[in-house]
């Protein structure tokens, strides 16, 4: 615990360039919360870590306590360490910065894609990966909680080390990652079902229709970003790229067929509402915008073949406008789309 609050204050008032600071190897990443940077432990064997430092900040505090105390009820849970959430390693105060120590991982999948030109995930990749964070999520949602933030920026490699090729047809390189094992990370916006439910959650690109409309929510949103996701691997892009909630649930039309008139007559939103239906000029600039780069989920299929069949078969359960007839992970995990994973299982078992 000393050694982490030493190094705190050498993060907090050195700079990185300084040649005397040899345990704090680089900083992972920044944002409105704070920072991650990767540390070596020298108490520990010479062990790297990351260690995530929270803004000295009410709001954010709050956050990184909630996913303190949600992380340790996780991993007590996950004795044998099965569960794909990523593993707290310590915590500490240091003069109001919530500091938390983490296991040491591999790039996001998002920052892989950017790296790697957004090059789409292949099919089996995609199911390598899916497998295992719809078996971590389901480990969430049997702990009574829902993650709320589920984007390909919180999935991380645990190794995100690659081969280099030379794709002569697509005249560029290509980076093949040597192992495809992922886990979840940041539940600082974690919910407990018999916790107060914020009207909105979830980054604006996975929100989950009721979730914009404001019908509530609850596990179910989780299984929305997981389709979100699902395609944008397959992709290498966002599907629903826009920072309008009309517009984004007129996307969401395009790409699924109509919200059911249900969920339309409940919601609030009256402005969204016009006889039961979305209010939407498909005339309009943003109308064209939403014709230009959204089309039926189908239609982004590249090959026709069973395994594409099945992963958008899943995606479109996934993405289930009503959530109350939306695929539970249960249910995922059970899907023929990873019945090959399966059979390899017992191949090697047998």
């Amino acid at each position: 615990m000393l050694y982490y609050m030493a190094l705190l204050l050498l993060v907090l008032t050195a700079t990185f360039s300084s040649p005397c600071i040899d345990e704090i190897v680089c900083t992972l990443g920044e944002g409105a919360f704070g920072k991650v940077v990767e540390c070596i432990d020298h108490s520990n064997d010479g062990t790297r870590v990351a260690l995530k430092i929270i803004k000295n900040l009410e709001r954010y505090r709050e956050a990184a306590l909630s996913e303190v105390e949600v992380l340790e009820h996780l991993n007590s849970q996950d004795e044998f360490k099965k569960c794909s959430c990523v593993r707290m390693l310590d915590w500490f105060n240091y003069h109001g910065h919530i500091c938390i120590v983490f296991e040491l991982l591999g790039l996001s999948t998002f920052d892989f894609l950017k790296e790697n030109g957004f090059l789409p995930f292949t099919v089996d990749q995609i199911r390598h990966m899916a497998y295992q964070i719809c078996k971590a999520v389901l480990y969430v949602h049997q702990n009574k909680l829902t993650h709320t933030d589920l984007k390909p920026e919180n999935i991380l490699f645990v190794n995100s080390e690659y081969d280099m090729e030379y794709n002569a047809k697509m005249k560029r390189d290509e980076r093949t990652l040597k192992n495809l094992d992922v886990k979840v990370v940041d539940f600082g916006n974690a919910t407990y079902d018999h916790e107060h439910h914020t009207s909105v959650v979830s980054t604006r690109h996975y929100r989950a229709p009721e979730v914009i409309l404001e019908l509530g929510w609850n596990q179910s949103c989780d299984v929305w970003s997981l389709g979100c996701i699902l395609i944008e691997y397959y992709l290498g892009l966002t599907l629903f790229q826009t920072h309008d909630s009309k517009e984004h649930l007129a996307m969401m039309e395009r790409v699924l067929g109509p919200i059911p008139g249900h969920m339309l007559q409940k919601t609030r939103k009256r402005r969204f509402v016009h006889h039961d239906r979305l209010d939407w000029d498909e005339h309009s600039a943003s109308g064209r915008y939403v014709r230009k780069h959204c089309k039926p989920l189908k239609q982004y299929m590249s090959a026709k073949s069973s395994d594409h069949d099945q992963l958008f078969d899943l995606i479109q359960k996934m993405m289930e406008f009503d959530p109350s007839k939306r695929m539970t992970l249960e249910e995922a995990i059970r899907h023929p789309f990873f019945d090959p994973l399966k059979e390899r299982k017992n191949e090697r078992w047998a």
